[in-house]
């Protein structure tokens, strides 16, 4: 509940504060919150990023077993993002995010186990048509499992309702990060890295990006002819962002 101080509030200060006295007693959420929060430099200016101490702060939420942080790990070894690059050990992680995902769905469906819906091979689309981005080794939820979407937090409820919920809550000119489950807004303009390919999508991490392509955005995302924001540089001209095909 600690992000609807920071966000909905706006009390940035005392929010983050709340955050970090929770993260010292490895309250993992806090913990992947905060690292959210120095990845993008939210509350502060885009110099006010410090991406090593959100990967420090990922590392040990995902020590604790959080599933985003783990995620959010994996994407950053992957790309040498805050971290020395290690493609191996990230996607060890990814694996590792997607193995407890699927063991928490099945922990709170059981029915899912006896269906083997969640067994049927469902090759996203850039396979089908042979063009493969990227490593080819299946994960579970992007390749073979169809696994539902986590429910999200009730803290990431309650955001996604408050500025859902009011026209220009977040703000004049600010964006919503475009997973559905998440509910962060902006803090500044352009804060949020964006669809490389698209451009009509943005995310305020890599694990909301990774997981609103594998549940929703790889069935619409299109290559568009040409897409510019007025007077601003964007997460691509600094290699923030860019389409995430695994999990």
């Amino acid at each position: 509940m600690l992000d609807i101080r920071f966000y909905c509030l706006q009390n940035r200060g005392s929010g983050a504060s709340l955050m970090a006295k929770a993260a010292i007693n490895s309250h993992a959420p806090a913990l992947y919150s905060l690292a959210v929060i120095q990845f993008n430099g939210s509350g502060g200016s885009k110099t006010d990023k410090d991406l090593r101490a959100g990967v420090a702060l990922c590392a040990r939420a995902a020590f604790l077993g959080h599933i985003d942080a783990l995620r959010e790990l994996g994407h950053c070894l992957q790309d040498g993002y805050g971290v020395r690059q290690n493609i191996s050990e990230g996607r060890r992680f990814l694996v590792q995010a997607n193995a407890r995902e699927l063991a928490a769905v099945l922990s709170t469906t059981p029915s899912a186990l006896m269906s083997g819906n969640w067994l049927t091979w469902n090759p996203l689309p850039h396979l089908r048509h042979g063009n493969v981005v990227g490593p080819g080794c299946p994960l579970l939820s992007d390749f073979g499992c169809n696994v539902p979407a986590p429910e999200p937090h009730p803290a990431n409820k309650f955001l996604s309702g408050w500025f859902s919920g009011k026209k220009d809550a977040a703000g004049a000119g600010l964006r919503l990060c475009s997973h559905v489950g998440c509910g962060r807004p902006e803090t500044r303009q352009h804060e949020f890295r964006r669809c490389s390919v698209c451009g009509t999508v943005n995310y305020c991490s890599r694990a909301c990006q990774a997981l609103d392509w594998k549940m929703r955005h790889k069935m619409e995302c299109t290559q568009a002819e040409r897409w510019v924001d007025e007077g601003v540089d964007n997460g691509g001209a600094n290699g923030d962002d860019g389409m995430v095909i695994e999990s």
